[in-house]
């Protein structure tokens, strides 16, 4: 019976070995919580008021502004890549250098704002609006737009994208 005994000790070292590896998973996690949450990108801007305030430079990627209000707020240089964006308002804002590759931007009013040398590359932006928006060198290849919003584009489409080398009229499938 001494076996038994042994075998019963080893496996209670056993289970105590994994409790205190499970507790220590979750203290590591809960500990670095704080530090995640400070990052730009894992924010949730959901519903909030965001107008006029500066993102310019940030990793935003992964985020959602879901019914945000960016009006005339600074994304100059923001990394906004998946990013979802649906019924947001980025009315007069500057986006100029943003990079939205595969961002889901439904119904979302980009009216008057700046989007020179955008990537807007594999994106979605579906009953969007895009009137007086300077898209000079912006690269919208692969994105999902409705008609009526490429065909208003592509009159005053121009430029090179300097990121892809891709020219604004071509990714939007201008006519000439």
């Amino acid at each position: 019976m001494g076996w038994l005994r042994q075998l019963k000790t080893v496996w209670n070292a056993v289970k105590m070995g994994f409790l205190l590896g499970i507790v220590g998973s979750v203290m590591a996690i809960a500990l670095a919580a704080p530090a995640a949450l400070a990052q730009d990108n894992s924010v949730d801007y959901t519903l909030t008021n965001q107008a006029g305030k500066d993102f310019s430079g940030k990793d935003l990627s992964g985020c959602s502004f879901a019914a945000a209000d960016a009006r005339d707020a600074n994304f100059e240089g923001a990394d906004m890549s998946g990013t979802i964006l649906t019924k947001a308002t980025f009315l007069r804002t500057n986006l100029k250098d943003a990079d939205f590759t595969k961002t889901f931007a439904d119904r979302v009013f980009f009216d008057g704002s700046d989007m020179t040398n955008v990537v807007f590359v594999d994106a979605i932006a579906t009953s969007s609006s895009f009137g007086d928006t300077i898209i000079t060198g912006a690269d919208f290849s692969d994105a999902i737009i409705d008609r009526i919003q490429v065909k208003r584009m592509c009159e005053r489409a121009d430029g090179v994208n300097p990121v892809t080398g891709v020219a604004t009229r071509e990714s939007l499938g201008c006519r000439d």
